[in-house]
């Protein structure tokens, strides 16, 4: 586990074997590098690798998202989708923090963020464990946010959302 990009050769060298022909033979459709958008590696992967991309957004502002600058990132995905002249989307892997302030001003960015650049969003509700800052949004805020992103016509994906407690005894009926 880790940030891929950190060992961008042997990420690099091994995407190379799994494309290859006397490799695995995948196509580069297949395999996937999913990253946290680290800007230099990112470059460098983008003119080596011919692999789908798939990065992962805690946040829609550069004072929550931990890695770097977002501009930088769009100007990076911009670059991997003219550098394999648009064959693939990119997918955006977002998880939605509950100590973020607010989902709809996030999903609002994260809708700016991503015009113009196509790509699936696969939404990621946090899976609290013992230690960790972050803790999970509530379902209603998962779905405000996954609606803001429909009206705007963007591809999601989202996870199966937990039935309400108050719920459950209909759904068992």
């Amino acid at each position: 586990m880790g940030e891929p990009l950190e060992n961008i050769d042997s990420v690099i060298k091994a995407a190379n074997i799994m494309v290859h022909d006397q490799g695995l033979h995948f196509t580069p459709r297949k395999v996937t590098v999913s990253t946290s958008g680290l800007v230099p590696q990112l470059k460098h992967f983008l003119h080596e690798s011919n692999c789908a991309l798939a990065v992962s957004l805690n946040a829609t502002t550069d004072e929550w998202y931990f890695v770097g600058h977002l501009t930088s990132l769009k100007s990076r995905c911009l670059l991997y989708l003219s550098s394999v002249n648009n064959m693939y989307a990119i997918q955006l892997r977002v998880q939605l923090d509950g100590n973020i302030p607010s989902c709809v001003d996030d999903a609002k960015r994260l809708v700016d963020i991503v015009q113009g650049i196509p790509c699936k969003i696969n939404l990621v509700q946090f899976n609290p464990h013992c230690g960790s800052q972050f803790r999970p949004t509530s379902a209603e805020n998962m779905i405000k946010f996954r609606n803001i992103l429909a009206g705007a016509k963007c591809s999601i994906q989202t996870p199966s959302l937990r039935v309400p407690e108050q719920f459950q005894m209909a759904v068992n009926a």
